[in-house]
């Protein structure tokens, strides 16, 4: 199947408040350009190096989001053109995105990373550190960010149940957090595999990779 057919069918199924993020990390640039020309404007990298090369390559119309984990000594080099960053998971890196926005004079969307799966390996904040950090005199004095939501991810399980509670525990810690930041609106949840059920649960952007660009090679 094209890249085109796949980017057809996700978005025939998918509602319209749904945003999609096609997750080209490890994909030559022919490919996103094939995205790119069925109409994608919204791509996801996970690392910044990477995402910073494909920007300089590809048409200056396009978001970039980036949705790895994200070291604060590399923040620098997408402060100038990164549109949203999903994986904001500390105060100390808020403030450091902050600083590399402000160089540029621009406010960067960011939406913090919530730990909703069992798995260790997962980064992310507590439901309660999250309400904490929102509330915190220190966010309160970042001009050059702005936090958006928040985003998740599951369990590698084929548990479906368990996905369904960890998707639920998102969208309940959004709920409980537009209490304090009513400018909250997007849940950052699902991927190839979940992300119809991510979507029943609550999510309002989906990161999608294999569906469209097929399986990675690493």
């Amino acid at each position: 199947m094209s890249i085109k057919h796949n980017l057809d069918n996700i978005k025939s199924k998918i509602p319209d408040h749904v945003t999609l993020v096609a997750v080209s990390k490890t994909k030559p640039i022919s490919d996103l350009m094939e995205a790119y020309s069925a109409g994608q404007r919204i791509f996801g990298e996970n690392k910044i190096q990477e995402m910073a090369e494909k920007h300089e390559q590809m048409p200056k119309d396009i978001q970039w989001h980036m949705i790895g984990h994200v070291q604060r000594n590399k923040v620098k080099y997408m402060a100038e053109f990164v549109s949203l960053i999903h994986g904001v998971d500390s105060l100390k890196l808020l403030k450091e995105i902050n600083k590399q926005a402000e160089k540029y004079n621009r406010i960067i969307d960011c939406l913090l990373q919530i730990k909703i799966a069992e798995e260790d390996s997962k980064f992310g904040m507590s439901a309660k550190n999250a309400q904490e950090l929102l509330l915190s005199e220190d966010v309160s004095e970042l001009k050059n960010v702005k936090i958006t939501g928040v985003m998740g991810m599951a369990t590698f399980t084929d548990n479906v149940n368990q996905i369904e509670q960890e998707f639920k525990r998102l969208k309940t810690t959004f709920e409980t957090l537009k209490t304090t930041d009513d400018s909250l609106t997007i849940i950052s949840m699902g991927m190839s595999g979940d992300y119809q059920l991510a979507i029943d649960c609550g999510s309002t952007m989906i990161r999608v990779g294999s569906s469209i660009f097929g399986a990675r090679n690493y």
